[in-house]
C-alpha cells in the first residue's frame, strides 16, 4: 500500500508538472530591425530557459525594412515590443496611442557622427566637417545638435545609407551607429575611423526599451513583470556570459550577421557602456529615472522638435524596473 501510494504520489507530480509546461503563458515579443548583437539580451533569456524560469513562453519575432512589429502590438498580435528611443514614445503620446515603456535596456543610445582620423577634435568640431545625415536624424538628434551645438542645415547632406562619399572625402563626416558603421568603415575603408557618440555630448535619450500596452500593465502585471526581469537577466548573462546559444539563435534569424560582426558589437556596448552604465550601474540593466525623461522631453521641446504640452510622464513606468534585478550575475 505504502509503495503503490509513493508511485500514485509521484505520477501526480509528474503529471502535473508536464501540465504546468503545457498551461505556460505563451509571449511574442517584436524587435525593432533584424536579429543582431544589440537584440543579445532578450535571445539569451530564451535560449537559457530564463523566461521559462518565471512562467512564461516567449517567442522573438525579428523586425525588419518590412515588418512593422510596434503595429502588429497595436493589433494585438504580438504581447512586447522593442522601441527605438524616447521620441517614439513621447510621439505615441502625442497621437493617443497607449504604449507604455517598462523598460530601457540602452542607457545611452549608439547613434554615433564619425570622422576622418584627425578631422574633428571633439563633437563640436564636427562643425567644420559637411555631415551626411539621414532624413530621420535630420528631424530629431541634428535638430538639437543645431540648437545645443550650433550645427547649421546648410552643412547637412542627406545619408543614403552609402558610405562611399565618406570614405572618398575626408572633409565630410557621416552618421552611424556605434556597432555597424565603424565597422563598416575599417573593412572597406581601411581606416579606423574616430567615432564620437552623441549621447555622450549630451542626447541623453534611453534606447532600446521595452514597450507593452496600457492595457497588458493593468490586467497581467505579473506577466510584465517577469518578461523585464527574465529580459534583464539575459542581458546580464549575455554581457557577462556565455552567449554562444542566443549568438547561434541570432544568426538563424538574420543568416547576414555573422559572428565577427557580433563580437564586434558586443566589445563596444560594453567598452562604451551602452547597456550597463549610468543608473544602471547601481539600480540594475533596464533602470529608468523621471529626471532622466524630463531632460531628454525638455531638450527635444527646445529644439523643436516635440510640442511642451504632451504628458510626457504617461509614456514609461518605472514599476517593473530599478529593483537591482540580476546583478548579481554581472
Amino acid at each position: 500500500m505504502k509503495a503503490t501510494h509513493l508511485l500514485a504520489t509521484a505520477a501526480a507530480v509528474v503529471t502535473a508538472g508536464t501540465a504546468s509546461a503545457q498551461d505556460m503563458p505563451e509571449v511574442v515579443f517584436g524587435t525593432n530591425w533584424l536579429a543582431q548583437a544589440e537584440h543579445g539580451g532578450f535571445y539569451q533569456a530564451v535560449a537559457d530557459g530564463t523566461y521559462e524560469e518565471c512562467g512564461l513562453k516567449v517567442s522573438i519575432v525579428q523586425g525588419g525594412p518590412q515588418v512593422n512589429n510596434r503595429a502588429l502590438m497595436l493589433a494585438g498580435r504580438i504581447d512586447y515590443h522593442m522601441g527605438g528611443d524616447l521620441l517614439q514614445a513621447f510621439n505615441a503620446v502625442k497621437e493617443g496611442v497607449p504604449v507604455v515603456s517598462v523598460a530601457a535596456i540602452f542607457q545611452k543610445h549608439p547613434q554615433v557622427i564619425l570622422a576622418h582620423p584627425g578631422k574633428a577634435a571633439s563633437f563640436e568640431g564636427l562643425k567644420d566637417l559637411t555631415l551626411l545625415i539621414g532624413d530621420n536624424g535630420y528631424q530629431s538628434y541634428y535638430q538639437w545638435m543645431i540648437a545645443e551645438y550650433g550645427f547649421t542645415p546648410e552643412q547637412r547632406e542627406p545619408y543614403t545609407f552609402n558610405p562611399a562619399p565618406f570614405l572618398a572625402d575626408d572633409s565630410m563626416g557621416m552618421q552611424g551607429y556605434l556597432s555597424s558603421e565603424p565597422y563598416l568603415v575599417e573593412k572597406e575603408g581601411g581606416f579606423t575611423p574616430d567615432v564620437f557618440l552623441i549621447a555622450d555630448a549630451g542626447y541623453s535619450t534611453y534606447a532600446t526599451t521595452i514597450e507593452t500596452m496600457a492595457d497588458t500593465i493593468s490586467g497581467k502585471p505579473e506577466e510584465v513583470k517577469c518578461f523585464v526581469d527574465g529580459s534583464i537577466k539575459g542581458w546580464y548573462n549575455y554581457l557577462y556570459g556565455d552567449h554562444s546559444a542566443a549568438d547561434e539563435m541570432i544568426m538563424a534569424d538574420n543568416p547576414e550577421m555573422t559572428q565577427d560582426k557580433i563580437d564586434y558589437a558586443i566589445e563596444k556596448m560594453l567598452s562604451e557602456g551602452i547597456v550597463d552604465s549610468g543608473d544602471a550601474e547601481s539600480m540594475g540593466i533596464g533602470a529608468m529615472t523621471e529626471e532622466k525623461v524630463k531632460d531628454f522631453f525638455d531638450k527635444m521641446v527646445t529644439a523643436g522638435v516635440i510640442e511642451g504640452d504632451i504628458d510626457w510622464a504617461s509614456a514609461f513606468t518605472t514599476e517593473f524596473v530599478n529593483e537591482g534585478v540580476g546583478m548579481d550575475l554581472k
